[in-house]
């Protein structure tokens, strides 16, 4: 794993992949794995597969959202019951929800996304600048709290 990576380089391998047939939260999860090096089986994309089109085209959350949130709770989640650290993903995925929801205007796919159709470009360019908030922000915050950590 590595501490850093290039936003620019991530915010192009998670928009190429999305282009290429990963859904948001698919790309979101792919490009965070590869730029920070992950030891993380491919098992964690599909994991992420239900979470476009806002819960499987219900229309909740949004996947890029979702699937960032992933990603920060990979880096700083609990792995065994009752582990603290659960309190500083709590706080750091309330951070990430906040940066997203202030740069993309909501966390909702439907109020997002609303008046556009499912397949369109206009939605697909749309949900491409989520997806580059959503690896922008988790970068960031994974960028500044590895690097805090001694």
């Amino acid at each position: 794993m590595v501490k850093e990576v290039n936003i620019e380089e991530l915010k192009k391998t998670a928009v190429d992949i999305f282009h290429q047939g990963f859904a948001c939260s698919e790309a979101v999860i792919y490009a965070v794995k590869k730029h920070f090096e992950l030891d993380l089986s491919d098992d964690a994309i599909a994991l992420s597969s239900g979470f476009p089109w806002g819960l499987g085209g219900a229309g909740c959350i949004c996947g890029a959202l979702a699937g960032g949130t992933m990603c920060i709770g990979y880096f700083f989640g609990r792995r065994t019951p009752g582990d603290p650290c659960i309190n500083k993903c709590f706080a750091l995925t309330n951070e990430f929800h906040d940066y997203f929801k202030k740069e993309c205007g909501s966390s909702c796919c439907r109020v997002l996304t609303k008046g556009m159709e499912k397949d369109s470009p206009e939605r697909k360019a749309q949900c491409t600048r989520f997806v580059e908030t959503a690896v922008t922000g988790v970068a960031n915050i994974v960028m500044r709290e590895l690097n805090e950590e001694k």
